[in-house]
């Protein structure tokens, strides 16, 4: 199985799915009207911001993190059947606490 390691201030983010939505009526939405989630659980996270200086600035975000980002934020990848985004850190609106992630 291959492995992403981004670099620099890169992280890789696992999107959470959406599950199948339906209307009050019971009309499924299918997935191409449906938006995609701007959620999710970061995989890998690359060493840090290079600074003017040559030095690096550890990044606030972790493996592990639940995060919440702009919807068109990051690049698609898909890597071995799974999607990824790949994004920097700077594109990450916030950590979501005590989030649960989805199995």
């Amino acid at each position: 199985m291959a492995k992403l390691k981004p670099l620099y201030d890169k992280i890789v983010v696992r999107r959470f799915e959406e599950q199948e939505q339906k209307t009050p009526s019971g009309i499924i939405i299918p997935d191409t009207a449906k938006e995609k989630p701007q959620m999710g659980e970061v995989v890998a996270v690359g060493e840090g911001k290079l600074l003017n200086n040559g030095e690096l600035k550890p990044l606030k975000v972790k493996e592990g993190d639940v995060v919440l980002f702009n919807k068109y934020a990051g690049t698609e990848v898909e890597l071995d059947g799974e999607q990824y985004l790949v994004m920097s850190e700077d594109e990450v609106l916030a950590i979501v606490e005590d989030a649960k992630v989805p199995a």
